[in-house]
């Protein structure tokens, strides 16, 4: 039987409160209470591996399915990825955007020329473990909610980059499509190790993602992965339109990534249940 909202595990710190992120300005506060809440989690058994992260749970629509959201370098308490995320959540998902950078995201009025330097505080290998660390969080609270679905996972900028790297070494054990916002530093020389489709969106205009790459990822991971291109828009469009003209496009790439998770995590799954 298919249970609308996940419990929450005895060795997570958590606080449960009502969406903290902008409301569209048709829903007020209740109304919002009632479509999505709002948990912050810490994550992880052992305290140096402690992560924080948010969890958006859809109250009346929960489908049952989680996702994992990689946010670009502000972080995963920036208003840009809690509102994205609370979008998806009121589709019907559970999502869960955990804090990459722990505690030290990037932040607008830092130099540019501090990027790197703070870049290389992050290390590679504590972020691939903070990721699989959330995954696997969100893969065993489905299970002692009596629900085995596979995730889907969403990333931008940086992690977009994260996205494709966690596909390959997850070879389809937790994940069964992920969503691609003009991912940057990607290893595409990885792609022929990801299991699953993947759908890339991105701007003409682009110079941190590239669409060649894109396309060549695409090709080689086949399974259905699609890129998707928007004329003369540069990066980061989808979740911080800054125009008019962005806001259409930006709405325009979020449905598309709607019927996919859609596709991919919850039109597949009831197929399958009545196959059975």
């Amino acid at each position: 039987m298919r249970r609308g909202s996940l419990r929450l595990v005895k060795n997570a710190k958590t606080r449960v409160c009502c969406s903290q992120i902008r409301l569209e300005d048709s829903v007020d506060d209740d109304e919002t209470c009632e479509l999505v809440n709002g948990v912050e989690l810490t994550l992880g058994e052992d305290h140096a591996d402690r992560i924080d992260a948010y969890l958006l749970k859809a109250v009346k629509n929960n489908n049952g399915t989680g996702v994992l959201l990689l946010s670009d370098a502000l972080g995963f308490e920036d208003s840009a990825t809690r509102d994205f995320a609370y979008r998806v959540a009121c589709n019907g998902y559970n999502v869960l955007v955990p804090d990459l950078f722990r505690g030290n995201p990037w932040t607008k009025d830092r130099p540019s020329s501090d990027f790197e330097l703070w870049r290389a505080q992050h290390a590679h290998e504590r972020v691939a473990k903070d990721i699989n660390t959330s995954a696997k969080w969100m893969v065993e609270e489905f299970l002692a909610a009596g629900i085995s679905k596979k995730l889907g996972i969403i990333g931008f900028c940086f992690g977009g980059g994260r996205l494709v790297e966690t596909l390959a070494y997850d070879e389809g054990v937790y994940f069964s499509t992920g969503i691609c916002f003009y991912g940057t530093r990607m290893e595409l020389s990885l792609a022929p190790s990801v299991k699953v489709p993947i759908l890339s969106i991105s701007g003409d205009h682009d110079p941190l993602c590239p669409v060649g790459p894109l396309n060549e990822m695409a090709k080689s991971i086949g399974r259905g992965s699609r890129v998707l291109v928007f004329k003369n828009r540069g990066h980061g469009f989808a979740h911080r339109p800054e125009s008019p003209e962005e806001d259409r496009d930006a709405e325009e790439a979020f449905m598309a990534m709607r019927n996919w998770l859609h596709k991919s995590l919850v039109a597949n799954e009831e197929l399958n249940v009545s196959s059975v």
